[in-house]
């Protein structure tokens, strides 16, 4: 398991180092928009712990944490109108490690939506 590195931008943005475009928070979660958002509409969901990738939000945080991430990023897609409740859906990915082109090494959810997002793989035969 990768080492949590507590420089990475995201542990900045916890601690107020780093300004953002906040969406909600919780007692355990963070959303904010993408800077570089890929749909009109890229959040990341973030915990507050601190996570390096899925499998380590999985197996190590409390349930309590799990909880409140999952219901603040169902919450979230509601509230900004993309759930299949209230929207046409969306796309949530998290990237782990390098062959996914994990950015920064803290867990994140991206949620995005707005537009027809097509495949999400493209078969490299294609």
């Amino acid at each position: 398991m990768a080492t949590y590195d507590d420089q990475n931008i995201f542990a900045r943005i916890l601690r107020g180092e780093i300004p953002n475009d906040t969406v909600t928070e919780t007692e355990h979660t963070l959303v904010f928009r993408d800077i570089r958002p890929q749909a009109p509409v890229h959040v990341l969901v973030i915990p507050k712990g601190a996570y390096v990738s899925f499998e380590d939000f999985a197996a190590n945080a409390s349930e309590v944490e799990i909880m409140d991430f999952m219901r603040t990023a169902a919450k979230v897609s509601h509230d900004l109108g993309i759930s299949m409740d209230t929207g046409k859906g969306f796309r949530a990915i998290a990237n782990s490690g390098e062959h996914s082109h994990q950015e920064v090494p803290h867990f994140h959810l991206h949620l995005l939506a707005g537009r027809p997002l097509g495949a999400m793989l493209v078969h490299p035969e294609a």
